[in-house]
Order: structure tokens, then C-alpha cells, then sequence
């Protein structure tokens, strides 16, 4: 006999204990785990059960019983609808113990490493007004105004914004201005129920250290009337504003780029300086959203390699050099592998511009260039996307066996599978874990981890 209980829309009271890897909060009720979105660790709580699986719920936060010490005001006002936050109601040091401790349960549960070594959650500047990059969809409301935002959680639905605190403020006023431009001047916002409409996406990315910022649309074909003088307007607007773009997506997807970009006025691109070195960084291009942390954590990965200037290192998923260029400076020889032809090309450019000659690119898959390169580097960088490595990517490692391995990784889940292959039969050891708080109030974490080949193994 079911327990009449455990139906949907059924109220029950728990307790939550812990965060997980997708952000909230869980909780246990007649030992079965409860999921539920909002909560915090401590909290007590009326929780209406919404999807009732044999050992685990997902349920709705209906009232606060007995809030938890680390449950503060969210700087948002509408941080209880977007879902481009999941924790602005956690206080920021909890944060970072749970960010922490999730890193620790991937690498036990996944890795199979019973003791692992994690330090502190890295951080540099505040946790608010961070992000160096606003990707906003378009929507109209019911009266006919033009919208920006992000999606509800779990929806489609817009909530519209004027501002963002997690957003580098100088991208706040050209928010709201540009949405009243966009009003006026009476362009289609597309509807992607039916596949209509223009204007999909407003991109803004700024310099964190130049102040330039770019301005990019993405739109289906790109019909604009008018376009061009508003693009000149813009730049007259906006001293800090270097270039206008248009990115033409017409595809019926949840990407939002598409291949192609053009350049209205202005530049196709902003610079920012990272490690003291000048980077062009374009509308698409993968570039951290956090400079100070991504920069504090190359500065540790270079005091723990401590390289001699004697060393090969290749860098596998090198993007547009972001890594590559500044190890580079440090190395005898630096090896470039990307997959995307215009990071490569970006790579090229930054390394020309920088004045760095002893670094090469390849553009190709990692698994493919890896096996067929002919060498053993003294040190490989691993920066996968989320996805992980290729298998065939740690079977080219296990068979090379270099040296020194960094594995930085945005998915702890895949870092722990990778790095249980990489370190089975004792071939690599993991010296230290540092995980690093890109993406404050939220609950992603990214994470370096530092890997020595075996003494037995140098030897044979």
C-alpha cells in the first residue's frame, strides 16, 4: 500500500542539511531525499512535494518554519524569480563551504579518492558586480514593451531587469537605454514559439581592466532599418563603448550565437589586459565572466608548477590563449589545441600582438592532435568543456604519461571521473585541489587539479 504521503501536492515538513550540485537545498523525510529550490542548509521548513520518485522528491518551498543562520536577504529584488542566481539568499562564506564540500563528494563518490586534498574555495574581489559578460533574451510583455532579462527558474518565462548586481555595473545603464531604443525604433523582438520576429539577444561584454565595452545583437537575419545610424548613436552615447555588432542566429535552437558576426561601427572587439598581457576578446568569444579569479588562479598554477624556463607544455582546449600566452612567457616552447577555428585565430593574434614567439596553435580536436603530436611535454593543461575529456584523450595521456598534469576543470562530477582514470593503478598522484569561485551565487564551482607522474613510473 502507498503511503498516501508521498503524492504530489501532498505538504510535508522537513529539515534541509545539505546543498546539491545543481544548487538546492535537500533534506530527508521517512528516509527519502527531498530536493527542494530556495532553501538553505538549517532551514525548517513546509515543503508541497511536486515529483515523487521511489527514493527521492522534488518538492516546492511553501513556508519558512525556522530560517537557517545562513539564510540573508538577496541583493535582488527579483532573486526569488531569475534563474540566473541560485544562491544571492545563502550568505557568501557558506557558500563557499558548500562549493567546497561539493568538490570533496564528487571526488569521493564519483573519483573513489577517500581522502582528498581541496583547499579553500579561491577568491578575490566581491561576490557581487563580477561578471564581465550580460547575455540577455528579448521578450514583449502583454502591454507591448520591450523586455530584457533572464529566464524564470525552470521556465521560459522572462523576468525583465533594469539592472543586475551580479553584473559589472558600468553594463547597467545601457540595459535599460537600450531597450527603450529598441522600443522606439519599432524593431521585432523574436518569438521563438513560432520561429518569428528579429532581435533574440542583447550582449554586452565589458573590459574589467580597459572599460571598453561591446555591444553585440543577436538576431535572426539581421533586418534592421535603421541599424547603422543607431549604431553610430550608441557610440556617441556611450564613451566606453568601442563597437556594435550583430550576430545572426537563424536557427531554431537554445544557442544563442550563431556563426556568423559583423561589425556595424566601431570594432569587432574590446581589449582587456590578463596577466599583464593585451587580449582582443569578440561578441562569442569564451572568455571567463570572472577576470580577477581566473586571473588569481593562473597565479596559482604557475607558483605550483614553478617552471624553469627550460619546460614543453601544451595547453589541450586552449581557446584563445587566455593560459597558453601567459605560461608561455615562463617555458621553453608552448603547444596551442583547439577545436574552434576562430579561437585559433584569436590565439594567433593575441601571441603576435603580445609579442610572443615561442608558442604554436593547432586547430583540431584534443583527442585527434594529441596522439599524433610526436612529443612528451614536461607539463599538459587540461581546460575541458564540461563535458570532460574524450575518453581517448586520457588513454593518449595514459600512454605519454607526462610528467606534470593540471586538469582545470568547470564540472567537478567529470573531474572526478577523469581523474579516477588518470590515477588508477597508482600511475599519477594528486599533489593539491584548488577550487575557485567564478560564479558567486550561484552554485557552480571550477576547480585546478595538480597531478605528478609516479616515481616508478619516471623510471621504467
Amino acid at each position: 500500500m502507498i503511503n498516501s504521503v508521498w503524492q504530489q501536492g501532498a505538504l510535508i515538513e522537513i529539515t534541509i542539511t545539505d546543498l546539491s550540485d545543481t544548487g538546492d537545498g535537500v533534506g530527508r523525510f521517512e528516509e527519502r531525499v527531498v530536493f527542494v529550490p530556495d532553501t538553505v542548509p538549517g532551514d525548517r521548513i513546509q515543503v508541497r512535494l511536486l515529483h515523487v520518485k521511489p527514493k527521492f522528491a522534488h518538492g516546492q518551498l511553501k513556508q519558512i518554519l525556522e530560517p537557517s543562520p545562513h539564510r540573508i536577504r538577496p541583493s535582488c529584488i527579483v532573486a526569488d524569480k531569475c534563474g540566473g542566481c541560485q544562491w544571492q539568499h545563502i550568505d557568501y562564506q557558506y557558500q563557499l563551504t558548500a562549493k567546497r564540500n561539493q568538490v570533496i563528494q564528487a571526488l569521493q563518490r564519483i573519483g573513489g579518492f577517500s581522502n582528498p586534498s581541496v583547499d579553500p574555495v579561491l577568491v578575490t574581489a566581491s561576490p557581487l558586480g563580477y561578471r564581465n559578460k550580460a547575455t540577455y533574451p528579448l521578450d514583449v510583455s502583454s502591454t507591448g514593451k520591450v523586455q530584457a532579462g533572464y529566464y524564470q527558474k525552470g521556465s521560459h518565462q522572462l523576468v525583465n531587469l533594469n539592472q543586475c548586481p551580479v553584473q559589472d555595473p558600468r553594463l547597467n545603464p545601457l540595459l535599460a537605454e537600450i531597450k527603450q531604443d529598441i522600443q522606439q525604433l519599432g524593431w521585432d523582438i523574436y518569438d521563438e514559439t513560432r520561429h518569428q520576429g528579429e532581435i533574440r539577444h542583447l550582449g554586452l561584454r565589458i573590459g574589467r581592466r580597459t572599460g571598453e565595452i561591446l555591444l553585440t545583437l543577436v538576431v535572426k537575419e539581421g533586418n534592421l532599418p535603421g541599424i547603422a545610424e543607431q549604431a553610430e548613436a550608441w557610440l556617441k552615447r556611450y564613451p566606453q563603448l568601442v563597437g556594435v555588432c550583430l550576430n545572426r542566429n537563424p536557427q531554431r535552437t537554445n544557442a544563442i550565437f550563431g556563426r556568423e558576426t559583423r561589425c556595424i561601427a566601431g570594432v569587432p572587439y574590446l581589449r582587456e589586459i590578463f596577466a599583464e598581457l593585451e587580449f582582443q576578446v569578440r561578441p562569442d568569444t569564451f572568455f571567463q565572466v570572472f577576470t580577477e579569479t581566473a586571473e588569481a588562479l593562473l597565479e596559482v598554477i604557475q607558483s605550483e608548477l614553478n617552471l624553469q624556463g627550460d619546460e614543453t607544455l601544451v595547453d589541450a582546449y586552449c581557446g584563445i590563449g587566455t593560459l597558453t600566452l601567459p605560461l608561455a612567457k615562463q617555458v621553453h616552447k608552448a603547444i596551442g589545441l583547439e577545436l574552434q577555428a576562430e579561437a585559433v585565430q584569436q590565439a594567433i593574434l593575441n601571441a603576435q600582438h603580445n609579442e610572443i614567439q615561442n608558442v604554436e596553435f593547432h586547430l583540431g580536436a584534443v583527442e585527434d592532435l594529441l596522439p599524433k603530436m610526436g612529443i612528451i611535454p614536461d607539463v599538459l593543461l587540461l581546460d575541458p568543456p564540461r563535458k570532460g575529456c574524450d575518453r581517448s584523450v586520457i588513454e593518449s595521456l595514459l600512454l605519454s604519461k607526462p610528467a606534470r598534469i593540471v586538469y582545470v576543470s568547470c564540472k567537478v562530477a567529470t573531474l572526478a571521473r577523469d581523474l579516477k582514470l588518470l590515477c588508477q593503478n597508482g600511475l599519477y598522484t594528486i599533489q593539491r585541489i584548488q577550487p575557485a569561485d567564478f560564479f558567486p551565487q550561484t552554485s557552480h564551482v571550477e576547480a585546478a587539479a595538480f597531478l605528478v607522474l609516479s616515481q616508478l613510473d619516471k623510471n621504467t
